[in-house]
């Protein structure tokens, strides 16, 4: 079978910071915390949570009034990536071209609309109200950004979601990377997008045990990934897309590529529903590396799934250790969701995207909140505390580890010019 080269030609988010996709990147590698600290009115208790938004986004503007109101957030912000992505491509908005038939999109999102649902509840249990939109439906249905996309870009081929909890847009990235290599697609739309902050969502993640707390003070440190004194995750929205693409397509038609993906790995720990287990992390790393074609030793960066609980941390880093060998001493390691939250379903592309730029802007994001407070537990790893440049990286994995024991690995390589 003929296995073609997987080129990444265009990248788009609906970004923690509120700006465009060179904002992000530089407040990400300047260490900045998009962590906010969330108060809402919701009766009888408030939620009052640190967490990460999409300020200023705006629907109507992004989208135009008509096709936002067809959406429920989650898929709002997942248009709004991939329209940013797709133009970044240099690709022209053309619905029903016939030449796009083997052109389509694999999206991930955890929590899906979620929101519409919970309003669909206050509308008829608090209000009293006997009929709800008939829109609802649409509105809710996991697959509406996948399809929204499918509509609005013309894209005749498959159009699917994935719902993995949080390796969903991992899982995703990787499944289209499948089609691109083997041929069966052309150009892919691919990432994921999530919008965890329905009063329900937050207080079952809140029941867990598992979210750190802080106020308006402290919010902005709340996710201390590998620190000692970490306390748990922080939950946040967003969408972020990327386009994959036949690298011999995209030569052809003079595009910019930014970097490639040469490997997927997925594994399930088959084990315990919420306690992860490096057995399985394992598995997929290997397995990934093997799909690459990549040795330990040809790998540069790391973006860890590092979401600051206290069992998740030290067994990624134990996996790494048995992965890596000696190798794992000196191999740098970031966890940006510290800056940008966990996005759920939204997490894994949102740190492709990341991973994707440290290769190709030669600048590796740092985890914040963890200079000289490292939990022992963490260590045997290079944990970079600020970010570093002229490194010149050859290849990053993204690693994406799931409820469920799910497990995702993507790996990139960067394209020197």
């Amino acid at each position: 079978m003929v296995r073609r080269r997987v080129a990444i030609t265009g990248l788009g988010l609906a970004s923690p910071y509120g700006g465009d996709l060179a904002d992000f990147f530089t407040r990400l590698c300047a260490g900045e915390s998009a962590v906010r600290h969330l108060l809402t009115d919701d009766q009888p208790r408030p939620l009052s949570i640190p967490f990460v938004a999409c300020p200023g986004f705006d629907a109507d503007a992004a989208l135009g009034k008509p096709l936002a109101a067809m959406m429920d957030r989650f898929a709002q912000l997942g248009m709004a990536a991939a329209f940013n992505a797709w133009d970044a491509a240099g690709l022209v908005r053309t619905a029903g071209d016939e030449s796009r038939d083997d052109w389509g999109v694999s999206w991930g999102t955890a929590l899906g609309g979620t929101l519409a649902y919970e309003k669909g509840y206050r509308e008829l249990w608090q209000r009293g109200r006997e009929r709800l939109s008939p829109l609802s439906v649409l509105l809710g249905m996991n697959n509406a950004a996948n399809a929204h996309i499918s509509i609005q870009l013309g894209l005749g081929g498959v159009s699917t979601s994935h719902t993995v909890a949080c390796a969903s847009s991992a899982v995703a990235i990787g499944e289209a990377f499948r089609r691109v290599r083997s041929g069966e697609a052309t150009i892919m739309v691919t990432g994921g997008s999530d919008v965890p902050q329905a009063y329900g969502v937050a207080r079952a993640w809140e029941a867990l045990r598992v979210m750190a707390p802080g106020d308006a003070e402290t919010s902005p440190a709340a996710c201390r990934p590998f620190a000692a004194d970490r306390r748990g995750l922080v939950l946040g929205e967003g969408g972020a897309a990327l386009v994959l693409e036949d690298r011999d397509h995209a030569l052809a038609r003079g595009a910019t590529i930014h970097g490639e993906i040469v490997g997927y790995g997925a594994s399930c720990d088959h084990s315990h529903l919420v306690r992860p287990e490096a057995a399985g992390q394992i598995r997929a790393l290997q397995a990934a590396l093997a799909d690459a074609g990549l040795a330990a030793d040809d790998i540069d960066y790391i973006n860890a799934h590092g979401t600051a609980t206290a069992e998740g941390d030290p067994v990624e880093v134990a996996a790494l250790r048995t992965v890596f060998g000696e190798r794992a001493k000196t191999l740098p390691v970031s966890a940006t969701k510290s800056m940008h939250g966990h996005l759920l379903g939204a997490a894994g592309a949102i740190e492709a995207i990341a991973s994707v730029l440290a290769l190709r802007d030669d600048v590796l994001p740092p985890t914040v909140n963890l200079a000289d407070n490292l939990d022992p537990a963490c260590s045997g790893v290079e944990h970079l505390t600020v970010a570093r440049q002229g490194a010149a990286p050859r290849a990053a994995l993204s690693n994406s580890f799931a409820f469920g024991g799910s497990n995702a690995v993507l790996v990139f390589r960067a394209v020197r010019q």
